[in-house]
């Protein structure tokens, strides 16, 4: 049975850079580290394998794999984004401080049930702040949020792409 969430993994450019987002930046302690000299197939490889502590006891994690091509890109939120829990001053505070830092700093997006402020990490990847509001539980409460029968209509009643109309 699934217990929870250890890490989520994912490549960047330089792991000192990344370290000074994530660490000098966010305050996520840089928790471990790991050095991949060969994967489990064989292969030759010089892989560092960075973690970042989270409160609840899981990480974030990235690898440096200079030996892998990798496209970074900017991603857009829909795409892909990192969301990460603060309390509503925490919020606040980290906009003020995106912006006086000079990194792209976007918020406070009010999403009802949350409320979240959005900035660029250095290999491209949206990270939100997010703070939930008093009606945080509720919204996300299956037995009384409709969730199953919202996502049975969208899927009953989306348009099909143009590819697949005949």
């Amino acid at each position: 049975m699934i217990r929870g969430l250890h890490h989520n993994a994912y490549r960047c450019r330089d792991s000192e850079e990344t370290r000074r987002f994530y660490e000098g930046f966010l305050g996520l302690p840089l928790a471990g580290t790991l050095e991949i000299g060969e994967t489990k197939s064989g292969r030759k490889t010089n892989t560092l394998h960075t973690f970042y502590g989270l409160d609840d006891g899981s990480y974030l994690a990235f690898f440096e794999a200079p030996d892998m091509p990798f496209e970074f890109k900017a991603q857009h939120d829909y795409d892909l984004h990192i969301a990460l829990e603060v309390d509503s001053k925490s919020l606040h505070d980290m906009l003020a401080k995106g912006r006086s830092a000079g990194i792209e700093t976007r918020g406070v997006s009010d999403h009802q049930f949350i409320h979240s402020i959005y900035f660029r990490d250095p290999n491209g990847y949206v990270i939100e702040l997010t703070a939930k509001t008093p009606g945080h539980d509720e919204a996300m409460n299956p037995q009384r949020n409709g969730a199953r029968e919202k996502l049975d209509r969208w899927t009953a009643t989306k348009q099909k792409p143009m590819a697949d109309a005949v």
